[in-house]
């Protein structure tokens, strides 16, 4: 057996079992169109529970359910025929919805590039009545529209129960609450920020349990952060580390994200950044579990990253920019990534040295820390403008805001120099800004990182705090305050409004704040 399949096999031996618990619709609502609400869509409330299990439904009708929060698991309908003896197979559709405008807007206008079977609908027909109905897929929503296709001119239907069966591989008992002076708006974004980890911590950390449903290193390494300050779930990281330890690309290269199912794959999407952010996922969680047995296992993996990384330098020690890669950092159309990239490469290489030292590599080490010394003197000599007082990207010399959080971050500059250099980043505020929470969170976290606190807490209200006024019940995978229909795929109803990267509010709150 082959090392690599040893770390798969044992990857699937950590397995989680999944918490189950049976959730209710609290109401019966609309939802209506409103210019100054979130997406331009608002709920109504219209009725209660008890009134619509009254109630009996024919051809054409149609009504919508509110969980009163977001759910990820399995529904369940309990029917029943009423009137004549059902003459007529029961014709049922229905949809969910993260966010209203899922259940408002009709799928068939979707015109976006990722695959139109993510929108979430079923078509169901049931021969006999009553009957119990448990759908097979799992479905992640707060809200269920159930339309009724058609049933005869002799019969209609009630719906005697509906409920979820939520399943989560969090443990809410291994929570520590906030103390309670810490205020109130902080209160709702940790509270949030958890129940956006906690939907997507399943058999493994997925990105978002709507779309794509899938471990990406990228969210990995934020999730396990939160993951550390909340649940302490450290198994479930080890499992991540190991699959995507196990499942390298042809040249070694960690893979940007793996499939699970039917048995576990690793995808052919290769990014740089990614690919490099096995090392500091690694460091991070030896620093929180001391699991020395995964360092000594996983640390060969880590080290190859490095390499890899560093082959892509040029003569003058800067990461090449061209045709030939990927780096992702963010969705911003314009943005340039040389520059972020080079960062990302020395931040990791930082957090290698610290496994290295930890391990006693004294030979790997050394060569890891000329390495650091050797990517520090390109960024300050070929990246640092002294005339503009920025980091440039690219043979444009682009100014973002991406560049210079992600040099703040790598520690290129010492604290002071980072903070100036912050101050100085919202003072011009470049034009090529940030689009995801992903990014955002590189922003708060090189903000605590260079000595301005006060500056990431404002922040985060803006951005995160925001979201919490927008109606959010769980963090999104994209938020433009300025454009709330953005989406990098062609169509707002296709976004994931539960996703990985946006639950850090938690971890800043915890490690920075308290």
């Amino acid at each position: 057996m082959g090392i690599h399949q040893y770390f798969v096999e044992l990857a699937e031996k950590l397995t989680p079992d999944l918490y189950e618990s049976i959730v209710l619709p609290r109401s019966v609502i609309e939802v209506v169109a409103d210019e100054e609400a979130f997406q331009g869509w608002r709920t109504r409330e219209t009725g209660s529970i008890a009134a619509l299990q009254t109630q009996s439904f024919g051809k054409d009708d149609s009504f919508i359910l509110d969980f009163g929060d977001h759910q990820v698991g399995y529904i369940a309908l309990s029917i029943k025929s009423v009137g004549s003896p059902q003459d007529a197979p029961l014709g049922l559709k229905l949809i969910f919805g993260e966010m209203p405008c899922e259940v408002a807007e009709p799928f068939d206008n979707y015109e976006g590039w990722l695959s139109k079977s993510w929108l979430q609908e079923e078509t169901i027909f049931v021969d006999v009545l009553p009957a119990v109905i448990q759908l097979p897929r799992r479905y992640c929503f707060r809200y269920l529209k159930v339309v009724i296709i058609d049933t005869s001119r002799k019969y209609t239907v009630s719906f005697t129960d509906i409920h979820c069966t939520a399943v989560t591989s969090a443990d809410v008992r291994d929570l520590t609450p906030l103390p309670a002076n810490v205020q109130e708006d902080l209160q709702v974004m940790d509270a949030i920020s958890i129940k956006t980890l906690q939907d997507c911590m399943q058999t493994v950390f997925e990105d978002g349990p709507k779309r794509d449903r899938r471990l990406w290193i990228g969210d990995l390494r934020l999730q396990a952060l939160a993951n550390y300050q909340t649940f302490h779930h450290y198994d479930l990281v080890k499992r991540c580390l190991y699959l995507f330890g196990g499942m390298t690309l042809a040249d070694g290269a960690v893979g940007a994200c793996v499939f699970e199912k039917p048995n576990p794959v690793v995808d052919d999407t290769r990014l740089y950044d990614y690919s490099l952010f096995f090392v500091a996922t690694l460091f991070d969680y030896y620093e929180a579990s001391e699991d020395r047995e995964a360092l000594v296992d996983l640390w060969p993996i880590a080290l190859e990253q490095i390499h890899i990384g560093l082959a892509r330098l040029d003569e003058y020690g800067v990461v090449r920019d061209d045709e030939t890669w990927w780096c992702f950092t963010d969705w911003h159309p314009e943005l340039n990534k040389q520059a972020s990239a080079h960062a990302i490469l020395l931040y990791c290489l930082k957090r290698g040295l610290g496994l290295a030292e930890v391990l006693e590599r004294k030979q790997e080490a050394t060569f890891i820390s000329e390495q650091i010394d050797r990517v520090t003197r390109a960024a300050l000599h070929h990246l640092w403008d002294d005339e503009l007082s920025f980091f440039v990207s690219g043979a444009n010399k682009q100014v973002s805001w991406a560049s210079q959080v992600w040099m703040a971050l790598a520690g290129v500059l010492n604290e002071e120099q980072n903070g100036q250099l912050m101050d100085r980043l919202f003072d011009s505020a470049p034009d090529i800004g940030m689009t995801t929470p992903y990014m955002y969170h590189h922003l708060i976290e090189a903000l605590f990182e260079s000595g301005r606190p006060e500056k990431a807490l404002e922040q985060m209200r803006a951005y995160w705090g925001e979201m919490v006024k927008d109606g959010a019940d769980c963090f999104w995978e994209i938020y433009n305050p300025n454009d709330k229909k953005l989406s990098p795929y062609g169509s707002n109803l296709i976004n994931s409004y539960c996703h990985a990267w946006s639950c850090t509010p938690t971890y800043f709150i915890r490690k920075y704040l308290l």
